[in-house]
């Protein structure tokens, strides 16, 4: 028996109908976990690894951003902020940065006409490449803003459904 080109291609539909009614959606965070791993040493030596070939060239190798990145340049982008404590990235829980690494700021923030020179990484990145970086990130912070970024994550984990 031969199977005919459009029955393979509604039962990979239906498959695939059915994967995204069981896993959930996969931008949506269902089934994935984006909780950072600070004190994971392998996860760490992952992550700078990753942070060195994707984004020390924009976000400085010590974490500092570039200057003046609250000020948009000529071509109307920001440069790219600092990582470090001086920066804004602890005050956004581990899975808002999961999706703004993995998606982008304008798809997260439903921004359509956002110009950015930061990269998507999806399809670059796996997620736990994402989730390494984004951990070797918050391993760099001092005490105080790795406490306070752990309550940013409470406080979004006690809103969530």
């Amino acid at each position: 028996m031969t199977l005919r080109p459009l029955p393979v291609v509604v039962g990979l539909a239906l498959a695939a109908g059915v994967a995204f009614l069981v896993l959930g959606d996969p931008f949506a965070g269902a089934g994935r976990d984006t909780t950072l791993r600070p004190d994971d040493a392998r996860v760490l030596a992952r992550g700078r690894q990753v942070y060195e070939t994707q984004c020390a060239t924009c976000h400085g190798a010590r974490l500092e951003g570039q200057p003046n990145w609250r000020e948009r340049g000529p071509d109307g982008r920001l440069p790219a902020p600092p990582h470090d404590a001086s920066g804004h990235t602890w005050h956004h829980p581990d899975e808002i940065l999961f999706r703004i690494t993995k998606l982008g700021v304008a798809k997260v923030a439903n921004l359509t006409d956002y110009a950015t020179a930061m990269p998507v990484y999806d399809g670059v990145l796996g997620d736990e490449d994402i989730v390494a970086v984004l951990s070797w990130i918050k391993s760099q912070w001092p005490a105080g803003i790795r406490a306070r970024h752990d309550q940013v994550n409470r406080q979004a984990r006690s809103r969530t459904p």
